[in-house]
């Protein structure tokens, strides 16, 4: 069997197309923009704690945070709960048809859960309860130290952004496929390269930012920045 058949058929059936396409797309286009865009601002930690806050953690006008939850957040929660539908209906078939597409599909539907729990842990540790608890954004002191001095929060964000990258890469392919705009084995094949390429250049950019802050972190002023905002607000994780 071709691997766009074998595919097919580890595919749920019973999905409509309409609902198909909708939860594709509110997961391509804001949420892999946003993805992107995130990343990018982050990157602004090579240059130090005041750039990066600058670039991740401040808003210039009072109703962008208020865009970001609808924008972001709201395309995440209908993707997350249009996921976990065609996650319920997944039935692995990978001993029947051992191939590379179906590999992929296998490792697209298991990163979707460990993205799902990193994503969760992520946006509440470090945008709602910063802000809901201390009433301010974490400091760049902050999470350069947990990077740095807490193994379990380097590992986590490490897997996350490998789980991430990928999952938006692969569904990339994904979202051509159910629009039709990949419709034959040759054009699959032809954009494989592409995926592969987007896939390594977030990684890149996820693992720089945490390079950056793992080194942030062992500097005597993150350090003392850390120990002050410990003793004036208390430890925000």
């Amino acid at each position: 069997m071709s691997t766009q058949a074998a595919t097919t058929a580890a595919l749920p059936q019973k999905t409509p197309l309409l609902q198909s396409r909708l939860g594709s797309f509110l997961a391509v286009v804001p949420l892999s923009i946003w993805v992107v865009n995130h990343l990018w601002d982050n990157l602004a930690a090579f240059q130090g704690a005041q750039a990066w806050q600058t670039a991740v953690t401040e808003y210039k006008h009072p109703y962008s945070q208020v865009l970001t939850f609808i924008i972001v957040l709201l395309p995440l929660l209908f993707h997350t709960g249009w996921g976990i539908v065609r996650l319920l209906s997944f039935r692995p078939n990978n001993l029947a048809y051992n191939n590379y597409g179906n590999l992929k599909y296998l490792l697209q539907r298991i990163a979707s859960v460990g993205v799902l729990g990193f994503l969760g842990a992520h946006i509440w540790l470090a945008f709602l309860q910063p802000r809901l608890m201390h009433g301010a954004a974490e400091p760049f002191a902050v999470i350069a130290y947990e990077m740095r001095w807490h193994p379990p929060t380097l590992i986590v964000y490490t897997l996350g952004i490998l789980g991430t990258a990928y999952h938006l890469a692969n569904g990339l392919q994904g979202f051509a496929m159910g629009w039709g705009l990949l419709a034959s084995e040759r054009s699959m094949r032809r954009f494989e390269p592409w995926s592969i390429v987007i896939f390594l250049v977030l990684l890149a950019m996820g693992w720089g930012v945490l390079y950056a802050m793992f080194q942030a972190g062992g500097t005597e002023a993150i350090m003392q920045a850390r120990d002050a905002i410990v003793q004036t607000q208390g430890d925000m994780h």
